[in-house]
C-alpha cells in the first residue's frame, strides 16, 4: 500500500479520485490535472487498484475509479497509531 503511495503522481491521483464529485472519476475527468499522457495515468491508476486502494468498473469505453473505504480506514489506522512501530493488519 505504502509503495503505491510513494509516487507523488499516485498520491495526487488518489486524492483527486477521493475528492471528485460523486466519489468516482474516470481518466477523462482527471487527466487534465496532469502533464502526463492518458495511458500513463491509467498505469498509475492500475497500480493503485492492485494495491487495493482503488476499485473500478467499466462503463462503455471508460473505466470509473473510486477509493476503497476499507483501504482508507486501514491507512488512517496506521498513520494515527499511538505507537508507529506497532501496526495491526
Amino acid at each position: 500500500m505504502f509503495k503505491a503511495l510513494g509516487d507523488p503522481v499516485r498520491l495526487r491521483l488518489l486524492s483527486l479520485v477521493a475528492s471528485h464529485a460523486g466519489g468516482e472519476a474516470c481518466v477523462c475527468d482527471i487527466s487534465p490535472a496532469f502533464d502526463l499522457s492518458q495511458p500513463t495515468i491509467s498505469h498509475h491508476l492500475k497500480v493503485l487498484r492492485e494495491a487495493g486502494l482503488l476499485d473500478c468498473e467499466r462503463r462503455g469505453t471508460w473505466v470509473y475509479y473510486w477509493v476503497v473505504p476499507a483501504a482508507l480506514q486501514q491507512l488512517s489506522s496506521v498513520l494515527t497509531a499511538a505507537d508507529p512501530t506497532v501496526v495491526t493488519v
